[in-house]
């Protein structure tokens, strides 16, 4: 990566970083979710700064993901660990939105910070790559990038916390949503997305990888588990909420 001040009088600059931007607003449609999920308990005063130090929070690691990109595609089952623990992230975010009037505001604003910046973590690992490749190794135009799309992703993830307020139901589709996303995740351990020469989002799987061995033998393995990730979430959130409230019943 450089770190140089680029020349804004070229349409080269202006056509990559308009890339970046819609490649990560693109790709954080689901990020959006997870901000929204984690922050929409909080009372107003806290879910605003909590939306923004989480969104703030997120973007500064996926600008270091950007700049360490080969080495992150050369650790062996990154993605099966981090979708494992996206997997428990959405568990919990079950459990919080089938118990909110045990949530106390003021005690989970920093849980709720926590939550986005590690889901978004995980989720970003191919958003990172896509960006990097767009940016050709232009770091000073990977931070602008990803600066600007900052106020879109935290706009998005305001509206999603009020449809959140309103239909409290919307909380259990988006869990499953992230358990969705998780078995993707997994699954696609050795696959990521870049971008080529002409500008396309291309698919690359790497040999050996949990990826390649699964396209070999289960066609569209990913929707599989996908699927088993939302069901697994959903059902294990779901079990665990109603065996914490029998137990306080019975308490």
């Amino acid at each position: 990566m450089v770190f140089v001040m680029p020349d804004l009088s070229t349409a080269a600059f202006w056509v990559a970083l308009w890339k970046i931007i819609v490649a990560n607003i693109i790709l954080s449609g689901d990020n959006a979710v997870v901000i929204a999920m984690a922050c929409h308990n909080l009372s107003d005063k806290y879910r605003r700064p909590a939306i923004l130090f989480g969104s703030a929070g997120a973007i500064v690691l996926r600008i270091v993901f950007c700049a360490i990109i080969g080495f992150l595609l050369s650790v062996p089952y990154l993605k099966l660990v981090g979708g494992a623990l996206l997997l428990w992230i959405g568990v919990k975010l079950v459990l919080q939105e089938d118990d909110e009037a045990n949530i106390k505001a003021h005690d989970n604003i920093w849980a709720a910070i926590w939550t986005i910046i590690v889901a978004d973590a995980v989720m970003s690992l191919d958003n990172a790559i896509a960006i990097a490749a767009a940016a050709r190794g232009d770091f000073t135009m990977i931070v602008i990038g990803l600066v600007i799309s900052i106020p879109i992703i935290i706009v998005g993830a305001t509206l999603i916390s009020k449809l959140l307020d309103r239909f409290p139901w919307i909380g259990l589709v988006g869990a499953a949503l992230i358990g969705w996303i998780a078995g993707e995740v997994m699954a696609g351990d050795g696959k990521y997305e870049t971008i080529d020469a002409a500008g396309k989002l291309v698919e690359v799987i790497t040999p050996g990888s949990i990826a390649a061995w699964l396209e070999a033998r289960l066609p569209h393995a990913e929707y599989y588990c996908a699927a088993a990730g939302a069901v697994f979430v959903v059902g294990l959130g779901l079990l665990l909420s109603r065996l914490g409230k029998h137990k306080s019943t019975e308490g």
